[in-house]
Formats: C-alpha cells, structure tokens, sequence
C-alpha cells in the first residue's frame, strides 16, 4: 500500500533560540515519511540567518501563501494564536508543539511529536471545533485580521483614565462598562486574558461567549456569559479621543465614537488533540486547578 503524501505548513517562534533544534528532528521525521514540507518565510530566515541551521524544505511562503494538508506551530501559545491567524478560514488541522511555558492551545510536548505525527498518519487523532469570534468597526471589518480565536479586547491606551464602553446585545442595552476595558473571549480563550481579569473558566464547545471588564470601577459590575449566537455592540468614550481594540493580542488604535460589532465568525479553528488528550486533566495539569498547596 503506498503511503500517502501528506503536506505540512510550519509555523515558528524566532525569539526561542534554544528551542528551535526541535525543528530538525520534525523536519527529519517528516523527510522520512516523503511528506512536503512549507516553511513561514520570517522562521525560516531566523533558523538560517541567525541560527545557522542547515534547513531542507520543500519551500517557503508568506503571509496566508499556502495550502497543506497539516499546521505545526512551534512555540507557545502566541505562536500558535499566530498560526490560528494565518490559516483562518481554510479549515487546515493545527498541531500545537508547545516550546513555551503553559500550552494550552500548543499541547503536544516536543518529546511527544514523533508519536503525534505517527498517529497522524495512521488517522489516530481526534480534531477539535473551536468557535472564531470577528469585529466589526462602524460595519466594515477591522484592518488586517479582524478574527479571533482567544479573545477581542476593547482597552484603554497607555496611561490615558479609563474609558466608558456601552454595551449592547442584539440591539438590547446591557450596561456602560467604566473600567480600563472589556475583554470578549471565546470558550478557548476564557483561560487566558479573561481569567487573569476574574472571567470563568468555559469549556471548549460550549457555545458562549464570556465578556470580562478589566479593572472596572463598580464592584458590582461582574463578567457575563451569552450564547455564543448573540452580536455584540460597544461604543466606546476616551477622554483621549481613541482607544485599542486587542484582536488576539494584534492592537489597532481607533477612534472615539466608533462602534464595535462583535459576533461569531463563520469559520472555526481546527485543533489536533491526541486521544490521551483531555481537556479536564489539562486544566488540573497546566493550571493547578483544584491543586491544595498547603504543607
């Protein structure tokens, strides 16, 4: 039986320079398999031009400039947000390597690739939905990439007072958030910037969306969760006259008066997970969660 040949884009973080020796074994692996291999320009000239390193792929892209059967992110979880960012709407798999530090969304370990990409190729792998939310300035989409896979951030810039964002859902006025932001995060980002800000932990695919203020001035202002089918309005005042809106962490500045609209994207991310996988043991493992630190 001839053994199919698979096609893999990959994703890197140039700023971990001692981890990126894993790429070499990946790159050996997938050699050895007759698969084609595509490297993001930006990796590549870090891993030849500042590491040396003696890199064989099948080519090299930029920008959205592919199309492959598999992503392989390596790095954290920024990097693989990154990777998220670039496959967007082409429902590509992404293998999350994690070199980083918490992992959740890269959760393979770099000693577990070769089983993962085994179990790959014999089609022993399970793939996760997960919801994209997107945004909308005064109707039109946002420059650059306006989906997201974590969280859009509505924030105050630098050092200006903090800014009053009116909030609505389906046309209906919910509250005027005083505070130094609002964060609408997705169940897959509701452990990142959300939780820092007292946001709850929603499991994958539960169809809500969580908005978390940040900082706000009522302490009886508490985050709220909606069906993830519900359009978000925001109109936002600075007394600096603009403010950012954080599209999984990407800034653009704009200006007061403008309105947000933030709904649910017609796309998901698609995200390898391994059977021995699970979500609950991974927010016990990597988060502590539950953990009694008491001697």
């Amino acid at each position: 039986m001839t053994q199919q040949t698979l096609r893999f884009a990959i994703f890197g973080n140039e700023y971990q320079a001692k981890k990126s020796a894993s790429i070499e074994k990946i790159l050996a692996f997938l050699a050895a398999r007759g698969a084609e291999t595509y490297m993001d320009r930006p990796f590549y000239n870090f891993l030849v031009n500042v590491q040396h390193m003696p890199i064989s792929v099948t080519g090299i892209f930029d920008g959205y400039n592919f199309d492959v059967d598999y992503v392989i992110s390596l790095g954290g979880d920024g990097t693989f947000l990154k990777a998220a960012s670039k496959v967007g709407a082409k429902g590509t798999p992404i293998i999350g390597v994690n070199m980083g530090r918490l992992g959740f969304l890269a959760s393979i370990l770099p000693s577990e690739v070769d089983e993962a990409l085994d179990e790959i190729y014999s089609g022993n792998i399970a793939i996760e939905e997960h919801a994209v939310i997107q945004v909308e300035a005064d109707g039109e989409p946002i420059e650059g990439n306006p989906f997201a896979l974590n969280d859009i951030a509505v924030l105050k810039r630098d050092n200006a007072s903090m800014i009053s964002i009116r909030a609505s859902i389906n046309g209906e006025y919910l509250v005027t958030y005083q505070a130094d932001g609002l964060i609408v995060s997705t169940p897959t980002g509701s452990t990142a910037y959300s939780l820092s800000n007292g946001g709850p932990i929603i499991v994958p695919q539960a169809g809500i969306l969580c908005l978390t203020p940040v900082a706000p001035h009522s302490l009886n202002i508490r985050p709220i969760a909606i069906n993830d089918d519900n359009v978000i309005q925001l109109s936002v005042g600075s007394r600096s006259h603009n403010f950012l809106v954080a599209i999984d962490g990407r800034s653009e500045k704009l200006r007061e008066g403008t309105t947000l609209t933030i709904r649910k994207a017609p796309h998901s991310i698609r995200i390898v997970k391994r059977h021995n996988q699970r979500y609950f043991s991974t927010l016990r493992e990597k988060m502590m969660w539950g953990a009694d630190q008491r001697e």
